[in-house]
């Protein structure tokens, strides 16, 4: 037999990200990366804002499955799942009962769109969007609709909204939160992007959530939690995402939120890791793009013979809504301090501070987004 395999599950930025950097460092070891979808390469954040780009979902493929194949000098497997893992025999094996031996298995496996308990004869018509075959069925639908409601008002849903007024839509968004990105911004820092977004044509639902969607000709009934109901022509869930963890439970791994690994993405069984949205690093889930960026780069040089912690830097998020440009970078969780805010005309400038004066977190908003760069340093404690 020879070289055993580095089997990569999943081909989305958090898998393929692995592979390209354990690809720097190890060129020989043999290479699979297994994809449930077409295995195209392309960037998920880019779904929130297509729209405005005026991109499809095949616009939105960056590199087919073949060229990754090629640059990696990898085996792709497209549309291909996964039946079993046996961490004891170091195997997997796919629907189609083929078995794949390993000598590590990374779990890249992302994350699904939570599903809220919709009652009514419409309730199956929900669409969310969490991959690229999402967006063309979300895209293809818009055709002919006018008012578009979305269910939740964090930052996918935010987005969403923005983009949908590119388009000529006009987006509803409705939260049981009791204003827009709640668990990112601070008070008047959300009601800052509040006011923008509805002065740009978003219309927002506080305090209420949908409770049932029922057909009502052509067009969709939405009864809310408050008795109220909202008539659209299309509805979009965008209310967070759950990290995949059925196959990793079925393996007999730990999962708590996500599947549960230390700071070198190790799990609880030997020569199997877990990467981006399906991770649960030492109690931590960061579905954004610079922590699974930090995870891949730890991880392939694990992979590639050097154990590697992940470390985070200061990672500031960019909420994509140009209708008020947004920066958040989160304090740590249940960190200790207090937020100040300071507004301007056309700015709002957000910082956390921490008992001892120390600056852990900050959100910046309109013409102060420039100063995201300076802040992010003095975060890191690069600046004082």
């Amino acid at each position: 037999m020879g070289t055993l395999p580095v089997v990569v599950l999943g081909s989305g930025l958090a898998g393929y990200g692995v592979a390209r950097e354990f690809r720097r460092l190890d060129k020989d070891t043999p290479l699979v990366v297994i994809s449930r979808d077409h295995a195209g390469f392309y960037s998920k954040p880019m779904l929130s804002n297509a729209l405005t780009a005026k991109k499809t979902a095949q616009s939105l493929v960056m590199k087919p499955a073949e060229k990754m194949a090629a640059e990696l000098n990898a085996t792709v497997r497209a549309r291909s799942g996964v039946r079993h893992i046996d961490t004891a025999a170091q195997t997997i094996v796919l629907d189609d009962g083929e078995m794949l031996p390993y000598r590590d298995l990374v779990l890249a496996l992302g994350a699904d769109p939570i599903r809220l308990p919709l009652e009514g004869d419409a309730a199956d018509t929900v669409l969310s969007v969490n991959d690229l075959d999402d967006y063309a069925r979300f895209a293809d639908r818009l055709d002919g609709a006018k008012t578009v409601a979305i269910l939740g008002a964090g930052l996918i849903g935010c987005e969403f909204a923005n983009d949908l007024l590119a388009h000529g839509k006009a987006p509803l968004v409705i939260d049981l939160a009791d204003r827009p990105l709640a668990r990112l911004l601070p008070a008047a820092a959300s009601e800052r992007l509040r006011l923008r977004l509805e002065a740009a044509g978003v219309q927002f639902r506080f305090d209420v959530a949908a409770s049932r969607i029922d057909h009502v000709g052509q067009r969709l009934r939405l009864t809310l939690s408050d008795g109220s109901a909202i008539d659209a022509d299309l509805v979009l869930s965008a209310i967070g995402l759950r990290p995949r963890t059925a196959v990793a439970q079925q393996a007999g791994l730990a999962v708590h939120r996500g599947v549960v690994t230390n700071r070198w993405l190790a799990t609880s069984a030997p020569h199997v890791y877990a990467v981006g949205d399906c991770a649960e690093v030492e109690g931590h889930t960061l579905p954004f793009v610079l922590p699974l960026m930090q995870q891949s780069r730890a991880l392939a040089a694990t992979l590639a013979g050097t154990p590697t912690p992940v470390v985070y830097p200061a990672m500031p998020v960019t909420v994509k809504t140009p209708a008020c440009p947004t920066v958040v970078c989160p304090p740590p969780l249940d960190a200790p301090g207090s937020w100040s805010t300071e507004l301007s005309d056309d700015g709002c400038t957000a910082l956390f501070h921490g008992p001892d004066g120390a600056l852990l977190g900050f959100a910046v908003l309109g013409s102060a987004v420039a100063q995201k760069q300076s802040l992010a340093a003095r975060v890191a404690g690069l600046l004082p």
